[in-house]
C-alpha cells in the first residue's frame, strides 16, 4: 500500500492480532542439565501452567516432562524462581497449587516430600552425599514470615514417608543460592537482613560439612563491611568459592584466595546480572582455573562469551545474534542458556564448545513474519544534571502502511515494573502489537534500572516519584526535539511500579495525551501496610521520610492531573489492592478527568490468563484512538 493511501499511524490495522500477541508471550523461565538429559520450564498464558520439558540428544526431540494436574512454580519472596533441581533418581520442583516438594522419578508419577502446608519451598540444589535436597523454606507463621535454610530427604525407596526438613540455617531475614562445592564438602549461601534489599547489601556465607554430613557453624565469607550486594555464589572445579559482586561498582565475579578472602577478577567492567528479583539465577561457570562461561550486559544488550581472566581477554564469542543470556549449564560437549532475540521468539540453545555453533533445542513461536518486526534502537539521552539515561526506540513497523510525508507517529512510553528492574532489546509481543498499528515505542531503562553499574541502580534511593520521572519527561523532549514522533499523541502506559511512575507523569507534565496503569501504585502508604516481607522496607528505601509517601503519591496530586487515564486491576491483587485503584479512579472522576476502569475479578499482581492479557491490549488501543480522535 502506498503511503499516502495509508491511515494516520496509531490506526493501521494488522492481521496481527491481541490474541496472537497475547499467546506469544509464552516464556522459558529455568534450565538445567544433567545426564538424563536438558530440562526447562514453560509458561504458557493460555493454561496459566509452567511445565517441565526435557530433551534428549540420543533422540534429539524433547517432550513435556510434568504430568497432568501439575505446574512447576514456587512464590517464595512472591516472585518465585528456583523452582526444579535435578537429582540421580528423577526431578525435584516445587508444586505451584499447593507450594510443595515432590520427586518425579524417570518413570512414573510425582511424590510428596513435604506435607508442610504452611511452609513454601524454592532454591533447591541436591546434595549426593546426604542424598537430600538443600532448599530454601518460607513458613506462614501466626505473625510472622519466617525464611530459613533447609535438608529435605529424599526417598532410598518408594516409600511415601515425609520426614521433617532439617534445619541448616536460620535467624537471617532472608536467604537465597544455596550453592554446593563440587566435592561435596563445602555449601555456600546469601543472606540479608531488613532494611537490606538483595540488590542494596547482602552477605555470603559459607559452612564446611561435619563427618555426620551435617553442616558446620557457617562463616561469613565477604559483604560483612555493608558496602556491596552479592549475588550467584559459584565453585570451581578446585572447589574455590566465587560471587558476583558489586562491590566496585558492577556485579562482576570475585573469587576465593588461599587465605580465604575474596578478590575481584579483573575483566569486563559491567554488569554480569540485573537485580535478583528471582532466585535461581547464573550468568556465569567457571569451565578452568581461569576460564570462564559469562555472560553480560553491555548497553542494555546481552553478550555471551568464553572468556580468560589470566589474559583479560574474551576467548570466543557465542551466540552473537541473540540479545539477552541466562540460566547458564554446561556439560562436556555443550553449552547451554536461554536465549531471547530481537526477532524471535525465546529459545534453549545448545552450543558447541569446540566451534561455538548454535543448537536451538527449544523455540517459542511468535506468529509473526520477520518483516513486520519492530527492531530496537539504543539510544542515550540527557537528563537533569547532565546524567545521561538509556532507553530502546521502536519506530513504526508494518509491510501494508508506511508513514505519509511529514508524519510523525504517536509515541508510547513503555515503564518497567521493580523499579528496580530493566528492559532488554528483546522480541516483546505487546512492543509489536503497538508498532504494527503505527505507534513507535520508547522502552526505557530510567535511572533505577540494572545493567548500568551499583550508581545508576542507587539513583532512586530515596528518589522514586523524582528521578524516574524526570527521566520520562527529558525522553519525551529529546524524541520531540529530534522529530521522531508526534507531540500531540504522547502516551505512557506502566504495570505496577511502572503504573505509578505513568500517573505521576502525567501529574508533572502536559505533554502527555493519554496514559495506561496495570495495577499501578497510587498510594505507596496503602501499599506500605500490605505489601509482603520481600518488599517490606522497599518503600522506605525509595521514598525516605513519611513525609515523602504523601508528597509522592499520585493519589495527593490528582489536582494536577488533566490526561485521559485508562485503569487495569486484578480482583485478587494483594500488592496493589482494587480499593487503593479505585480510589484513584474516582478521585480524577471528581476531578472532571475521563477515566475507564476495567476490572478482572480471577486476577491478582501481574495478569496471567491470555484472554484478559489480549483484552487489555485491545481496550488500551480503542481508549489511546478514541482520546486521539477527541482532540
Amino acid at each position: 500500500m502506498l503511503a499516502q493511501d495509508s491511515p494516520a499511524a496509531g490506526f493501521w490495522p494488522s492481521d496481527w492480532s491481541a490474541e496472537q500477541a497475547a499467546a506469544a508471550g509464552r516464556e522459558i523461565n529455568e534450565l538445567k542439565v544433567s545426564a538424563q538429559g536438558v530440562f526447562w520450564s514453560e509458561s504458557d498464558p493460555k493454561t496459566a501452567q509452567t511445565l517441565l520439558y526435557r530433551y534428549q540428544h540420543s533422540t534429539q526431540s524433547s517432550t513435556v516432562f510434568t504430568p497432568a494436574g501439575f505446574s512447576v512454580r514456587s512464590r517464595v519472596y512472591e516472585y518465585g524462581g528456583g523452582s526444579f533441581c535435578l537429582t540421580e533418581q528423577g526431578v525435584v520442583f516445587t508444586n505451584e497449587a499447593d507450594q510443595q516438594v515432590y520427586l518425579q522419578r524417570w518413570q512414573g508419577a510425582p511424590q510428596a516430600l513435604t506435607q508442610r502446608s504452611q511452609c513454601r519451598y524454592a532454591d533447591m540444589q541436591f546434595d549426593p552425599l546426604s542424598n537430600s535436597i538443600i532448599a530454601i523454606e518460607e513458613e506462614q507463621q501466626a505473625q510472622a514470615l519466617i525464611h530459613r535454610l533447609v535438608q529435605i530427604e529424599l526417598p532410598i525407596d518408594n516409600s511415601s514417608v515425609c520426614r521433617a526438613p532439617r534445619l541448616i540455617a536460620e535467624g537471617s531475614d532472608f536467604y537465597a543460592a544455596p550453592r554446593l562445592s563440587p566435592n561435596g564438602q563445602r555449601l555456600a549461601w546469601i543472606e540479608w537482613q531488613r532494611p537490606d534489599q538483595p540488590w542494596t547489601q547482602t552477605q555470603l556465607f559459607c559452612a564446611a560439612r561435619q563427618p555426620d554430613t551435617r553442616w558446620g557453624t557457617p562463616i561469613c565469607m565477604a559483604g560483612a563491611e555493608g558496602d556491596a550486594s552479592l549475588q550467584q555464589p559459584v565453585f570451581d572445579q578446585h572447589n574455590r568459592l566465587n560471587v558476583l559482586n558489586d562491590q566496585q561498582g558492577y556485579w562482576q565475579p570475585w573469587r576465593e584466595q588461599p587465605g580465604g578472602h575474596l578478590e575481584k577478577l579483573q575483566g569486563i567492567n559491567a554488569d554480569y546480572s540485573g537485580a535478583p528479583w528471582q532466585l535461581g539465577g547464573c550468568n556465569y561457570l567457571a569451565l578452568s582455573a581461569d576460564t570462564y562461561l559469562i555472560s553480560w550486559l553491555e548497553d542494555g544488550h546481552g553478550q555471551l562469551a568464553v572468556y580468560s581472566f589470566a589474559q583479560q581477554a574474551i576467548r570466543q564469542r557465542l551466540a552473537t545474534d541473540y540479545s539477552r543470556l541466562r540460566h547458564l549449564a554446561v556439560d562436556q560437549q555443550f553449552f547451554y542458556c536461554i536465549a531471547e532475540h530481537q526477532a524471535q521468539g525465546r529459545a534453549v540453545l545448545a552450543i558447541e564448545r569446540h566451534s561455538g555453533h548454535s543448537h536451538i533445542l527449544q523455540q517459542l513461536s511468535i506468529g509473526l513474519a520477520a518483516e513486520e518486526i519492530a527492531h530496537p534502537q539504543s539510544f542515550y539521552f540527557p537528563s537533569t544534571d547532565d546524567e545521561q539515561v538509556h532507553g530502546f526506540f521502536y519506530p513504526p513497523c508494518n509491510s501494508q502502511h508506511s508513514l505519509k510525508d511529514q508524519e510523525r507517529p504517536p509515541l508510547l512510553v513503555f515503564l518497567h515494573g521493580g523499579p528496580t528492574s530493566a528492559c532488554y532489546p528483546v522480541f516483546d509481543a505487546r512492543i509489536q502489537f503497538w508498532t504494527q498499528r503505527g505507534f513507535a515505542v520508547a522502552d526505557l531503562n530510567y535511572r533505577g534500572s540494572t545493567g548500568f553499574g551499583r550508581r545508576y541502580r542507587q539513583r532512586l534511593h530515596q528518589q522514586w516519584g523524582r528521578v524516574e520521572v524526570e527521566d520520562i519527561c527529558a525522553l519525551v523532549q529529546s524524541l520531540i526535539a529530534h522529530d521522531k514522533v508526534n507531540p500531540q499523541q504522547i502516551c505512557v502506559r506502566g504495570a505496577s511500579a511502572g503504573g505509578y511512575s505513568a500517573l505521576l507523569a502525567i501529574a508533572a507534565s502536559p505533554n502527555f495525551a493519554a496514559a495506561a496503569s496495570l495495577y499501578g501504585v497510587s498510594d505507596p502508604e496503602a501499599l506500605r501496610k500490605v505489601t509482603h516481607k520481600f518488599e517490606g522496607d522497599y518503600l522506605d528505601w525509595l521514598l525516605g521520610c513519611p513525609e515523602q509517601f504523601a508528597a509522592r503519591a499520585p493519589l495527593e496530586q490528582v489536582a494536577q492531573i488533566h490526561t485521559p487515564v485508562i485503569f487495569f486491576q486484578g480482583g485478587r491483587d494483594v500488592v496493589v489492592v482494587p480499593a487503593q485503584t479505585t480510589d484513584m479512579v474516582s478521585a480524577l472522576q471528581a476531578q472532571g478527568v475521563r477515566v475507564d476502569y476495567h476490572l478482572y475479578p480471577e486476577e491478582g499482581h501481574g495478569f496471567r490468563q491470555a484472554h484478559n492479557l489480549a483484552a487489555v491490549l485491545r481496550l488500551e488501543l480503542a481508549f489511546y484512538q478514541q482520546v486521539f480522535q477527541n482532540s
